[in-house]
């Protein structure tokens, strides 16, 4: 079990490792040892989150979120596969905690008395410029 808060956990078999090659430090190791980690998460068939936790979950993934629905997490900071499986783990837990927060509904408030002044001002600015420009310049024949 994965825990993600003291009231969620989410089952180890919810989540794939694949280990793959990493380019980056590491010398002659880079091409001979699979360090870099995919972690996969099949966010629309778990069972541990509610709807409304998993359409946050798909929007704050992004082009994470494969068309199954299947979110991939790659690590390849470390040298080690331990390392970034844990940082891969640490992320996907990280997400899962944004994900959980419900967002505050946004309270509708109209523009003060000084924004509205401020606006006209600079309407009433812009309207002289183009009035300025209008006009045609006169030839002095001095």
């Amino acid at each position: 079990m994965l825990q993600v808060t003291s009231s969620l956990s989410i089952d180890a078999s919810e989540i794939a490792y694949d280990f793959i090659r990493a380019a980056g430090p590491g010398g002659q190791n880079v091409n001979k040892v699979a360090t870099a980690v995919q972690l996969r998460f099949d966010l629309r068939r778990s069972a541990s989150l509610t709807p409304e936790t998993k359409a946050r979950l798909a929007s704050l993934a992004g082009r994470r979120l494969s068309k199954d629905g299947i979110l991939v997490i790659e690590a390849k900071r470390y040298r080690t596969q331990e390392q970034n499986r844990l940082d891969a783990t640490e992320r996907l837990i990280g997400l899962i905690r944004k994900a959980l927060a419900q967002p505050k509904p946004r309270q509708a408030t109209r523009p003060g008395r000084a924004a509205k002044a401020r606006r006209i001002e600079a309407k009433m600015r812009h309207a002289r410029i183009k009035k300025i420009r209008g006009t045609k310049p006169t030839i002095n024949d001095a």
